[in-house]
């Protein structure tokens, strides 16, 4: 049971046996806990993640670009398994030192070049690929609101919300109404905005669609925190957002960018690993 008088302590002390299943995940410090050199596959870019919601963004966007006929854009996708400490590895600290999924290594470039933060990597392919974010200067403006939006809004719904509601052990009515309230929000801002615009940052689908979709969109069509679209009451409360979330499940390349670097779910639905588009011939949609 909670202790309703818990006050902290003048020096926090970390206890790794306290933290339970997130003690692989989570760490006060940063760098490599083990050596471990990444694999690499046939294609220029080479994608180390898993399919979180962070992680989805960009393997959406890398089959979105193939859907367009961007051969440059075949990647291979590495799982990560983040509950086994994979990002702790020396590789992966050398792509990205802040030990996240997702990262990506672009050896088409000389030297390599390495890209972590999920809506940087959108950032990076959309503007090396020339695709989903429009070169005209108030367009791509707005593109860029929303995609910094999602990255400042998605922890509080995944960290705050998702985590209070659904993954901690002790349920807090403090930590869960408040982070609800904060949820709500946010779906009432997208929802305000998509009641005017078909996408998210206005007329044409865009990064900024790929980035708030796998949070927001997954949310509120039943697939993320369990009964969470329920309990937040998406149906009467944010209808132009689910109508923008079907629309967008709809899309093929989301379908295919949703299912590589899972590992759970129904058999033959998820890649554990993606390195050809012909991997997915293998699953049923």
């Amino acid at each position: 049971m909670p202790d309703n008088h818990y006050q902290p302590a003048r020096v926090w002390v970390w206890n790794q046996q306290a933290a339970g299943v997130w003690s692989k995940t989570n760490r006060p410090i940063a760098g490599a806990t083990h050596e471990a050199t990444l694999p690499t596959g046939k294609h220029p870019l080479q994608l180390y993640s898993m399919g979180t919601p962070n992680g989805q963004k960009v393997t959406i966007m890398l089959e979105e670009l193939l859907a367009l006929g961007v051969s440059a854009a075949e990647y291979d996708a590495w799982l990560i398994r983040i509950g086994e400490g994979d990002q702790f590895s020396s590789g992966f600290v050398g792509v990205n030192p802040n030990s996240k999924i997702p990262a990506l290594l672009d050896s088409s470039e000389s030297p390599a070049v390495r890209v972590f933060e999920s809506g940087a990597i959108l950032l990076y392919l959309a503007d090396k690929f020339g695709h989903f974010l429009s070169r005209e200067w108030a367009e791509r403006t707005e593109t860029l609101n929303w995609l910094f939006w999602l990255q400042g809004s998605a922890p509080y719904l995944g960290g705050g919300f998702g985590h209070f509601y659904h993954y901690a052990p002790v349920k807090i009515e403090y930590a869960i109404d408040r982070f609800t309230m904060e949820a709500k929000r946010q779906l009432d801002v997208l929802n305000r905005q998509l009641a005017e615009h078909p996408f998210v940052a206005g007329a044409r689908y865009s990064i900024a669609d790929m980035a708030v979709w796998p949070w927001y969109g997954n949310l509120v069509l039943g697939q993320q925190y369990g009964d969470s679209a329920t309990f937040l009451n998406v149906e009467q409360d944010y209808p132009h957002v689910l109508r923008w979330a079907r629309e967008v499940a709809r899309r093929p390349a989301v379908q295919r960018g949703h299912r590589v670097n899972r590992t759970s779910g129904t058999p033959g639905e998820f890649l554990a690993e993606r390195h050809s588009s012909s991997d997915f011939t293998q699953l049923t949609f």
